[in-house]
């Protein structure tokens, strides 16, 4: 149960990352809420998964799945350019994050 827990906390980890353009620069209210929100429920589910699962585990694939998340919505909600040497480097992050799990203990 940990590991889903740290699956929703990095996904809430994208939601906030990609709202946060929407702010402006937290002036406008409502995805000022909604980054607050996801932010917090992010925070709130990764000190959960991480009651069982190792910090550094846990931080390291939290970070991993925002990282891929918000470039995944970039790219294809919000039209960011890419190009291979960046879909390779997120191609390294996944296996990274496999890599962290398969070999954690947990």
């Amino acid at each position: 149960m940990p590991w889903i827990i740290l699956i929703i906390a990095g996904l809430f980890e994208v939601i906030w990352a990609s709202l946060l353009p929407a702010t402006d620069g937290f002036t406008r209210w409502l995805p000022t809420a909604g980054f607050v929100a996801s932010l917090g429920l992010s925070m709130y589910l990764l000190s959960v998964a991480t009651r069982t699962i190792p910090i550094g585990t846990g931080y390291a694939i939290w970070v991993g799945i925002g990282a891929l998340g918000a470039f995944i919505v970039g790219v294809v909600v919000k039209g960011d350019e890419t190009n291979p040497a960046q879909v390779l480097a997120m191609g390294l992050l996944v296996a990274a994050i496999v890599a962290v799990k398969v070999t954690s203990a947990h």
